[in-house]
């Protein structure tokens, strides 16, 4: 019987790897960029599953370039960068790595809220200037968190467990969500609409999933809502901010901080954010640790594997299909 051959688009830890190699025959991308699209195309045209790292698009056109593909296997939660409709209606699998990043995603969120708040990359930036000459009492003043609102926008996986350690930090939590969560609503969270939840925050953070919906769902308009002494988190994605308007925000005034992890045009940002020592920028790392990375890799890969075998994988975006995809 032929081994199924798969393509993983960069390389990952070996621990996936290992994992196909057992039963596959696998082609890995680059290390240290991604392919290019002909690369892609060129590539993926007999492989029966793609292992997809770092937002390569799936497209009617990718699908199209791989007959044989049974499987899109995502390297992550979020799959704006794959056309899950498009693959079901080739019959094709479309996993990802739900719940292996939870954790990881949460304790980055908190760190750049305290960043943010502390004015932590501000202040590493004026020490390497050689600016410091001493202190005083107004000296770098940043907010602390004691008595304080936390709004979570999504209260999805990492929203509840961003809110999960709210508590640490005195701080009480609002959060938004399509439906209520009772995890939230037993642990002393209050369910909110979008606008009082901005209006009554001190830390707005994101964690929604992006779609048409939600694509600059903070805006503007939004931002206006906020208090100026309010800071934005995003650990979502990057279309969800308008960033032109939240660098004007900054620049303004009109908030007093933000921290983010992701961007609208990703690796570009915002030359206004750029500028803005209010903004604590960071180059989408949440999930960017030796552990969660391993064990992305683990889940993606048995994702694949178990379509091979006829079953239905663990973390499937679409069908169920019985026996596999035809």
């Amino acid at each position: 019987m032929n081994r199924p051959k798969v393509l993983v688009t960069r390389r990952i830890p070996d621990e996936g790897i290992d994992l196909l190699r057992s039963t596959c025959d696998v082609a890995v991308g680059p290390d240290e960029r991604a392919m290019t699209r002909q690369e892609l195309l060129d590539a993926v045209r007999d492989c029966d599953g793609v292992f997809v790292v770092m937002h390569n698009l799936v497209d009617g056109e990718f699908l199209d370039a791989a007959p044989r593909l049974k499987v899109v296997a995502n390297y992550g939660v979020g799959v704006d960068h794959i056309d899950v409709a498009a693959a079901t209606a080739r019959r094709v699998w479309v996993t990802n790595t739900a719940g292996s990043l939870t954790e990881t995603t949460a304790e980055l969120g908190w760190a750049l809220i305290l960043a943010a708040a502390r004015r932590v990359a501000e202040g590493d930036r004026f020490v390497r200037a050689g600016r410091w000459e001493g202190t005083g009492p107004f000296f770098f003043l940043g907010t602390e968190l004691p008595g304080k609102t936390l709004g979570v926008v999504g209260a999805g996986r990492i929203g509840q467990a961003v809110a999960r350690r709210a508590p640490a930090f005195g701080m009480k939590t609002v959060y938004w969500s399509r439906g209520r969560k009772p995890e939230l609503d037993g642990a002393g969270a209050r369910a909110a609409d979008l606008e009082t939840l901005l209006r009554e925050s001190d830390v707005v953070v994101l964690t929604i999933s992006l779609t048409a919906e939600t694509r600059h769902l903070i805006g503007a308009p939004e931002l206006a809502l906020m208090k100026r002494s309010a800071f934005l988190i995003n650990i979502s994605r990057g279309p969800v901010v308008d960033e032109a308007a939240l660098a004007a925000a900054l620049a303004e005034g009109r908030i007093a901080g933000a921290g983010l992890d992701v961007y609208e045009r990703e690796p570009e940002v915002h030359p206004g954010l750029l500028r803005s020592e209010k903004a604590v920028l960071v180059p989408h790392v949440g999930s960017a640790t030796i552990e969660t990375r391993r064990r992305m890799a683990v889940m993606a890969a048995e994702n694949l594997l178990a379509v091979f075998a006829g079953r239905v994988p663990p973390q499937a975006l679409n069908g169920p299909f019985a026996k596999g995809p035809a």
